[in-house]
């Protein structure tokens, strides 16, 4: 299977049934027992290059270049500090509505990302 197939997760299957790398299910894994900051990022690592979508359904990946992560649809880029902010969100709330909800800049492209780690669950309305 071609690898970008592999790592793709389609707008419907945003509940994170989507087949991963082995990397990315162990740093999924260590994530979510450990919920530490380095955890995170090593997760958020290990899905550099994996296609997301938005919550609006635009397609993006993003890479990451020393604390900062640089997302394909924009020039701007989110610093780890301010991912970690929306991570500290997240874990209080558990259930999101959106992106908005983590009250970040580039929350609209956090929030797929932390969908697919299994940081948050979606919340209908």
């Amino acid at each position: 299977m071609d690898e970008t197939k592999e790592n793709e997760i389609k707008p419907d299957t945003a509940d994170c049934q989507v087949q991963e790398t082995a990397v990315q299910r162990r740093k999924r894994e260590t994530l979510l027992r450990e919920q530490t900051p380095d955890a995170l990022w090593e997760a958020i690592l290990a899905f550099e290059g994996a296609i997301f979508y938005t919550a609006k359904g635009l397609e993006y990946s993003y890479t990451i270049r020393g604390n900062e992560m640089f997302v394909s649809r924009k020039e701007k880029s989110v610093t780890r500090a301010s991912i970690l902010v929306a991570y500290k969100k997240a874990q209080e709330l558990g259930c999101v509505t959106g992106p908005k909800q983590l009250g970040v800049f580039g929350a609209s492209y956090l929030y797929p990302v932390f969908l697919r780690l299994g940081i948050i669950c979606a919340s209908a309305g």
